[in-house]
């Protein structure tokens, strides 16, 4: 095969705007999703002692909490990117009728940064679902007498969750946020399909336009190989550090 690596030169400024709009996006779906991850995960771990207070628990906060879980981990990432893009976003930021933003910055928003808006807001809610379901397996893993010991203590509920409980989760979780953020750096691609500017739009940008296919995606394969094998190494680092630190 008569390989052509001068197109991917020509267009490496291209690829570069790809590499760093894929690293922003990742990194800024993993920190929001999972900040809604540990709400979450509260959420449906969260309970009242009798009475009314459990009722209002239970279908006010664990069930809406484990709808959200169920819908964006029972769908596919692709569908959610695409609804949220082309319903979601219109409903709350339109030009005419936007219920969050709406008259020309709407349209301005909307035409420039819509596709990033949606896709960053697709990767974070479906990051979310799985970080939750990590948060909640995490704390479940701590043994109950932690739980008691502290509230014994004079803590309260939130001060036990911060100091006692959510750090020693923490380390036992790592391993799975750590394939969660390899896994949603990876998924970014699908992103592409909504016009996002990022490694997938870059090399099907180049493909359009020779013809060609092995060079631009072959170029995207071993970036974000390369991607991914950084996050495994500093994912791998901080749980030695932890683990030392643990001792």
């Amino acid at each position: 095969m008569d390989f052509r690596w001068g197109m991917i030169v020509d267009y490496a400024p291209l690829f570069v705007e790809g590499v760093q709009m894929t690293i922003i996006i990742t990194l800024v779906a993993v920190v929001f999703g999972t900040l809604i991850g540990l709400f979450m995960g509260m959420a449906r771990l969260a309970d009242a002692p009798h009475g009314l207070g459990r009722y209002l628990v239970r279908y006010l906060v664990r069930m809406p909490a484990g709808a959200y879980v169920t819908f964006f981990r029972g769908t596919p990432l692709f569908v959610q990117i695409l609804l949220v893009h082309f319903a979601l976003m219109p409903l709350l930021i339109h030009p005419v009728d936007g219920l969050v933003i709406n008259g020309d910055i709407a349209r301005d928003i909307r035409q420039n940064y819509g596709a990033f808006i949606s896709g960053l807001l697709a990767l974070t809610l479906n990051a979310g679902a799985y970080i939750t379901e990590i948060f909640r397996a995490g704390i479940q893993s701590i043994d109950k007498g932690q739980m008691e010991a502290a509230r014994s203590l004079g803590l309260s509920y939130g001060q036990t969750m911060k100091f006692v409980i959510v750090p020693q989760a923490f380390r036992r979780m790592l391993p799975p946020l750590g394939n969660e953020a390899i896994m949603l750096l990876k998924d970014s691609s699908l992103v592409s399909a909504i016009g996002l500017a990022e490694l997938a739009f870059a090399a099907r940008t180049v493909a359009g336009v020779y013809s060609r296919y092995w060079e631009p995606y072959l170029t995207i394969s071993f970036i974000y190989l390369a991607l991914t094998m950084l996050m495994a190494w500093g994912i791998s680092r901080l749980e030695k550090k932890l683990q030392i630190g643990a001792r």
